[in-house]
Formats: structure tokens, sequence, C-alpha cells
């Protein structure tokens, strides 16, 4: 088990201001988000459980996936959901070279916006495993990357996790403004399937609105 946290705590929030955590909001508004795709039929269940709620998301995908995948990668853009960068091969920030780390980074990048065609200035990226050195932090920013961590996090690929809890993880620490990690992939599937359709109704009945990360 992970001694990750649930809830991000303020401490860390501070610690590292330059990162995205939660989105600044007064109304009811919750940012879902999905790592690791696109994936064949995982992805699509999500993009068709998301439309069933009106639900905005957004999907940090990996540069291999959308190559493979290019079709499904499409299916994201035209549903309306923001694009995030989540590498070219899911690497681990701090066991990699940083200029390797950026150069992926940039490979990917490439990939997204081939396949967008409303790019913004800003690009958003979230660090595979949410592990990242300062000396790559300050060059993703400095390139007009937004680096988006999180509020929540389900933890629907961990297997020690059961279906009832990843769903509680969310249930029970989201609000106002929260940027919810979930994972489009076939380790996290089971949980995150279990999970996504009642977390989409608990928070629709409490009148929240699912929208993408945009800046």
């Amino acid at each position: 088990m992970t001694l990750t946290p649930i809830k991000t705590p303020l401490v860390a929030k501070k610690m590292f201001p330059n990162f995205v955590w939660d989105m600044a909001t007064d109304t009811k508004d919750l940012y879902l988000t999905f790592d690791d795709g696109p994936t064949p039929e995982i992805t699509e269940w999500v993009l068709k459980v998301l439309k069933e709620y009106n639900a905005l998301a957004t999907f940090f995908c990996i540069g291999k996936n959308i190559e493979e995948h290019p079709n499904i990668f499409k299916e994201i853009i035209t549903a309306g959901h923001a694009i995030g960068n989540h590498t070219q091969n899911h690497l681990k920030g701090w066991k990699t070279d940083s200029d390797v780390y950026i150069e992926n980074t940039i490979k990917a990048q490439s990939l997204i916006n081939l396949h967008q065609t409303n790019v913004s200035n800003f690009k958003l990226f979230r660090p595979p495993y949410g592990k990242i050195k300062p000396s790559q932090s300050k060059s993703l920013l400095a390139l007009n990357y937004k680096i988006i961590m999180w509020d929540v996090i389900s933890f629907d690929w961990d297997k020690e996790v059961s279906e009832e809890t990843c769903l509680n993880n969310v249930i029970s620490k989201a609000t106002k403004g929260s940027i919810v990690v979930f994972h489009d992939s076939i380790k996290a599937s089971k949980n995150m399937q279990y999970a996504l359709p009642k977390v989409l109704e608990h928070f629709s009945n409490l009148g929240y609105n699912f929208k993408p990360i945009t800046f």
C-alpha cells in the first residue's frame, strides 16, 4: 500500500506552489482526470459513461498509446474533453535523466498537437507516478506547461484497494474545485468502472458540474 494520502495535504500544496493541485472556484465544479490512456474498450467505456452525465474531464495520455490508438484519442477530443501530456513512455521522473525526460515529454506533445486543432498557450502535463525532479519541472514550466497534480486520488489501480474503498476515497474527500485522479488503464479498470458511475451520480445529485481543466 502506498503512503500517498487520499487527499493532498495543504502543506504539500504550499511546498510546491508552481504545481496545480485544485481549481479555484466558488461553484460546485469537480475536475475528473484520467491517466494512462487511451486504452481500447476502457477509454471508450469512460467516454460513454461521462456522456451519460453530460460530464467533461481531462485525459492525461501517454504518447505511445496515442500512436497505437489514434482513433480512440480522436474520440476523446471530439467529445470535448481536455487533453494532457503524460510523457511518451510513462517515465518516472526521479529515475530519468532530465534531458531525456523533457525530450520524451516533447515527443508526446507533438503527437497531441497533431490531433488538436485548438491548441492553448498553456499545455497540461501530469508527471507519471506524481514524481518529477525540480530541474524537470522548471524546464517544463519554462516551456509553458501547467503541471497538474491532484487534490484527491482514487487509488483505483491498487489491488489492495476494494471497489467500495475506491469509491469512498472520492466521495468522502472531493469538494468544490477538486482535481480527482482515475486511470483509464487495464490495471485500474475493475475499481474505476465500479466507482466512476457512482461518483458521477453522487455529485450530480449534489448539484455538481464536471469540467475539463482549462487555462
